[in-house]
């Protein structure tokens, strides 16, 4: 569907922008493989699911702001199951 804002047109659909379908689907992805590489989440949710809830709250770039701090804080002294709620 194409919206007209002011002289621009927008299209939009119900599974967000073209962008955060690209980006969900690359975190869906590696959701997939992810069982099978030797590393673990330290954080509840894990990682990607935290991306996911992020980008599905607040918008592909701010989501992805949130996602990269939480990325940053992931350091070796964190416990493994520590509860890292999406703002």
């Amino acid at each position: 569907m194409l919206v007209r804002l002011g002289a621009v047109l927008t299209r939009t659909h119900a599974g967000g922008s073209w962008g955060e379908r690209a980006a969900t689907g690359a975190i869906r992805g590696y959701r997939r493989i992810s069982p099978r590489l030797p590393t673990r989440c330290r954080y509840q949710p894990t990682c990607s699911a935290y991306a996911l809830q992020a980008i599905e709250r607040h918008g592909l770039a701010a989501g992805l702001r949130l996602t990269a701090a939480r990325l940053v804080r992931c350091r070796p002294g964190v416990p493994f199951g520590t509860a890292d709620p999406v703002p």
